[in-house]
């Protein structure tokens, strides 16, 4: 692994960042792109349930790396390798589908590209697990949440401008390119044998029968379905009240993003200043009242400030949860035990975006963003249980 810090966070950054890059399409685009082509809102999260799918059986693919040498290259970096891979070859060939005529192929290739990602992503936590000492673990995940959303902040206004001068091919082939940076700092790695104290140890996952890691569990489901759910309906929410254009969407995903970013780093401090219990409280308090706030945006003028705040609690939330993940994540067992950590934070993703797409058909989205907004109080009976555990006050 590389010596230097800077090089270190550098690396994680940049595949969090081309993570970053998809979450943009996701986020800003792909539900107009939907219903341009004649698709609904439920449509759209019915299709990103199914395309997130990959997020939730990553738990295979962490106990894979965990146990499993690839060609003596590593534990981490050869699986990082091949899920960029995946991902390039998925977005190259995502043009060639007709959406409206040929919408179970696109779901495919979306199903593809995820599990592409998801590969790497559970490896990158792995290998952020692997050698990173928990003095640095807040910072790290600073930087990584933060890579994400500079990767959405960077893309979004360029996915926007170039789905209305050059078409939507050109979106995907932008993505893939972008997917290459941060092939040469994974190539660059060396990694180390393990310590026999973090080798893969199957007793190692009882620590799932303690009522923390469940606690723990059930708040980052409810913060996931929360935000995730709330952020796809922001463009559509503002296409039908105030018929903004897909570069203008793609301009508020950015203010969006960079909200998240500073988000990311805050939460970060957050958790190191105030504590985890007050962190985590204050970041409650702030996404239910952004969120609110987001059902009364009277104009589009009035909504560049709301979506930005609504972004520094999607970013919090984010930075904090995975934080507190690593906390309690055990070392032989590093990466299949973060992946199922995450793999319960994305089955509330998919969650909240398929039943948010569903109540967006149903009722006004200033409604569900009410509800989604309420929801945030659901999390407050799980947080005393995560608070008691050792070293996590």
């Amino acid at each position: 692994m590389y010596s230097s810090k800077g090089i270190r966070y550098l690396m994680f950054g940049l595949l969090y960042f081309t993570q970053g890059i998809i979450l943009s399409y996701f986020t800003s685009l792909n539900a107009l792109y939907f219903l341009s082509n004649g698709l609904t809102m439920t449509d759209a999260g019915i299709f990103a349930a199914i395309a997130l799918l990959p997020f939730v059986i990553k738990i295979f693919l962490g106990m894979l790396s965990d146990r499993v040498n690839l060609f003596g290259m590593g534990h981490r970096k050869p699986y990082i390798l091949i899920g960029l891979g995946i991902q390039i070859i998925c977005l190259v060939l995502v043009p060639g589908i007709n959406l409206s005529t040929q919408y179970w192929w696109f779901v495919l290739i979306a199903f593809l590209l995820q599990m592409g990602m998801a590969l790497y992503d559970t490896c990158t936590d792995g290998l952020a697990l692997d050698t990173t000492p928990e003095s640095e673990q807040g910072t790290l995940q600073g930087v990584m949440v933060g890579g994400r959303a500079f990767g959405v902040v960077v893309t979004a206004s360029l996915l926007g401008l170039l789905a209305d001068v050059a078409g939507w091919p050109w979106v995907f082939y932008a993505l893939a390119i972008l997917t290459l940076f941060a092939f040469p700092l994974v190539l660059g790695v060396r990694e180390t044998r393990r310590p026999a104290g973090q080798t893969f140890n199957w007793k190692a996952f009882a620590a799932f029968k303690s009522w923390p890691i469940a606690a723990l569990a059930a708040a980052g489901l409810l913060m996931f379905f929360i935000i995730n759910g709330a952020n796809q309906l922001v463009n559509p929410f503002l296409q039908a009240n105030f018929k903004i254009s897909l570069s203008q969407a793609g301009l508020y995903t950015t203010v969006w993003g960079v909200g998240v970013v500073l988000g990311g780093v805050s939460g970060g401090l957050l958790l190191s200043k105030l504590g985890r219990r007050n962190g985590v409280l204050s970041t409650l308090v702030f996404s239910l009242i952004t969120i609110g706030a987001l059902s009364i945006i009277p104009s589009k003028l009035a909504a560049w400030p709301i979506i930005f705040l609504f972004g520094l609690a999607f970013g919090a939330y984010q930075a904090q949860y995975y934080a507190l993940a690593m906390a309690f994540t055990e070392k032989s067992i590093a990466a299949s035990m973060y992946s199922i950590l995450m793999a319960v934070s994305n089955i509330g993703i998919a969650a909240g975006l398929s039943v948010s797409g569903i109540l967006a058909d149903a009722l006004p989205y200033r409604t569900v963003f009410l509800i989604l907004a309420g929801m945030n109080l659901l999390i407050l009976p799980f947080l005393p249980t995560i608070w008691r555990a050792k070293n996590n006050r």
